[in-house]
């Protein structure tokens, strides 16, 4: 197993492209870990992003990637990708986690004993023996480290065994010791014969001692590539030897960073210029030097002698047979995996389900005492129509409290979505059935309180409509949040659209006018057709007048009946029933569940790394705008850093103009 790639170039944009790689050429082989360092914006995400597979659409991509002298298939098996975020569920613990994880992605074939063998061997793998039963952790569950988060998200990714596993940044947010925790685990993978690539900033000593390879990049080009132990050598033929009492790393980081350049030019404007500037180089200069260096050294010639040999001795027949497959295991396990794993997160995130239905109760406690007994005076004729108003008003908008914790849900999904592990079907599915428990939970509880506090119309089929009448409305609206959870990825933009929307789609309903007296263009029609709450509202007012006799305005009239009510009081038609009222709120559920499906299908969210770059070099241009108009006449070089030292200098200062 090797992997290849050549002349790898990867540009953002139509018109003026931004180069994101430069022609990166490098191999990695089985049984080494590599490292890829660089300063912010050197293209270390967007290599390892190329390697696996996941640029974002808006990104060209050109030269070659071969795993064993065939091209990289998307969703290959072969290759793993950990980014820098945990998609984890804070509610599930380490064990449920990776046992969930596991089911959903290997064989169908493999039984219970043969899953929970391999998980239990991941755990021991991983370190995660002391916290195998703890709760990964969310806002009111105290959970594992950030260290044990990122061995778990490791975990996940050799639970299919990959033959190459990329990691970006998993060192980041670490303290010393988990972060050489973190990179001897990884040793350990590669030694086992498997090929370990990982992005990192500027590791210490120790753990650049663990690496096998280096390579560099600096703004998307070759600073070197080669044996991690070889690059001071390298450093130093090339006129800039690190000094003694420096880390390697930040040795080389320093040396290839524009962004000293600025901040040192804006420190050297504070002071009066006194020294030389014989002898001085800038950043710049430094790292155009190197690149020139590795471009004409052995090193260069080198690797490309080694992937032709590579190339010649991989066999055909032994290649790697990537099948474009998002999992292994069957739709039908998928399906069961998410919706368990689902329902278990509802269930135990209180603020999920629990709170609302406590909400709900409240709410129709407070119903129910304001409307007690609302009986069939002639006053109640308006009381039932404020009633049911204020249900669906109140119960309607109480629903915008699940977004963030579907939001939290559904980034867990986009993550495994990227890497093939689930599709858009099996998730809506899942949410559908996992959800249903406590929706209804949620109608019968606070809708028999409403309905025998209030008395409604009497019967067992008028209690039950009205319960059912209420799941189905408050199932459309749930399916409205996620719609807009899907589209609105920011939890505070979307409490806000999707509290909008709602309103929005209450308006063309009886709660403020009736449906007569609506303009009739727009609001009429189509969208009295299409808002959920005009359905939901005249199918309880049927359910709750049709039948019912009120007393008359004046004492000795004749009764007033429901269907006299309706048409002219509330402007409800009567050319229909309630059934078909509660038909339409059914259907209208399925529109918006495939409309959510639509939605997750065509829209690939996540801000994509590459607009990084776009940010970057708009401060770099402000900066370097700052400084031109500011610059005073008299300016002070700073002193070399090598200087400071007392230890070995190199042959230029890393100073700024």
């Amino acid at each position: 197993m090797v992997m290849i790639w050549e002349d790898l170039t990867v540009t953002i944009g139509v018109g003026k492209k931004k180069k994101l790689l430069d022609g990166v050429t490098a191999f990695a082989q089985p049984g080494r870990i590599m490292a890829v360092m660089g300063p912010s914006g050197s293209g270390k995400t967007t290599l390892l992003t190329s390697l696996a597979g996941t640029l974002a659409a808006n990104v060209a991509m050109s030269g070659k990637i071969e795993i064993n002298g065939m091209k990289r298939s998307l969703y290959s098996k072969e290759v793993s990708y950990v980014g820098q975020e945990e998609l984890l569920l804070g509610t599930l613990s380490v064990r449920e986690t990776l046992t969930y994880s596991a089911n959903m992605r290997l064989p169908s074939i493999m039984t219970k004993q043969e899953i929970n063998k391999l998980v239990e061997e991941t755990i021991i793998e991983m370190g995660l023996e002391d916290c195998a039963n703890t709760k990964i952790g969310n806002w009111h569950l105290r959970g594992i480290s950030n260290g044990e988060k990122k061995r778990l998200s490791i975990g996940l990714e050799i639970l299919t065994q990959p033959y190459v596993l990329l990691l970006d940044e998993p060192t980041s947010g670490l303290d010393s010791a988990s972060a050489f925790y973190v990179i001897q685990a990884l040793s350990n993978i590669a030694f086992k014969g498997k090929i370990v690539i990982c992005s990192i900033h500027q590791p210490g000593c120790e753990i650049f001692n663990i690496f096998d390879d280096l390579l560099l990049l600096s703004n998307g080009e070759t600073v070197y590539f080669g044996e991690a132990n070889m690059a001071l050598k390298f450093f130093g033929d090339a006129g800039f030897p690190c000094p003694t009492k420096r880390n390697p790393s930040d040795h080389f980081i320093m040396s290839i960073n524009l962004d000293f350049d600025l901040i040192n030019e804006a420190l050297a404007r504070c002071h009066t210029a006194s020294n030389s500037k014989v002898g001085i180089i800038r950043t710049a200069d430094i790292r155009r030097k190197l690149i020139e260096s590795y471009k004409s050294s052995e090193l260069t010639i080198n690797t490309r002698t080694t992937i032709q040999q590579l190339k010649a001795n991989v066999k055909k027949e032994e290649a790697i047979n990537s099948n474009n497959v998002t999992s292994s295991a069957n739709w039908m396990k998928q399906l069961s995996t998410l919706t368990k794993r689902s329902f278990l997160n509802m269930s135990r995130d209180l603020g999920y389900y629990w709170l609302r239905i406590l909400f709900y109760i409240l709410i129709g406690i407070t119903i129910g005492t304001l409307f007690f007994h609302i009986g069939t005076g002639n006053s109640s004729i308006l009381a039932r129509g404020k009633c049911v108003s204020f249900i669906y008003g109140f119960m309607i908008c109480l629903s915008c409290g699940g977004l963030p914790f579907f939001i939290e849900e559904l980034k867990v999904f986009y993550g495994e979505r990227s890497k093939g592990h689930c599709g858009e079907a099996a998730f809506v599915i899942s949410n559908i059935i996992s959800s249903f428990p406590f929706i209804f939970l949620i109608s019968i509880s606070s809708g028999i309180i409403i309905y025998f506090m209030v008395q409604f119309h009497p019967g067992l089929s008028n209690c039950a409509f009205f319960c059912i009448n209420l799941f189905c409305c408050l199932s459309v609206v749930e399916s409205c949040i996620m719609v807009v959870a899907a589209v609105v990825p920011n939890v505070m933009m979307g409490l806000a659209t999707g509290t909008g929307f709602i309103i929005f789609m209450m308006m063309p309903s009886e709660i403020f006018r009736p449906l007569n007296d609506l303009p009739k263009f727009f609001w009429r029609y189509p969208m009295s057709y299409l808002s959920f709450a005009a359905w939901a509202v005249q199918g309880q007012y049927k359910n709750d007048m049709l039948g019912v006799e009120f007393d008359p305005l004046l004492p000795g009239d004749p009764k007033v009946t429901g269907e006299q009510v309706l048409p002219i009081l509330f402007g409800v038609p009567l050319n229909h029933g309630k059934w078909l009222d509660l038909a339409m709120l059914i259907i209208l559920l399925f529109v918006h569940r495939f409309l959510l499906f639509l939605v997750i299908r065509f829209n690939k969210r996540g801000v994509s790394h590459v607009l990084w770059f776009y940010v970057m070099e708009n401060l770099l241009l402000a900066k370097q705008g700052l400084l031109k108009n500011k610059a005073p006449k008299k300016q002070e070089l700073p002193r070399p850093l090598s200087s400071l030292e007392n230890a070995m200098s190199p042959e230029y200062a890393i100073v700024r103009l």
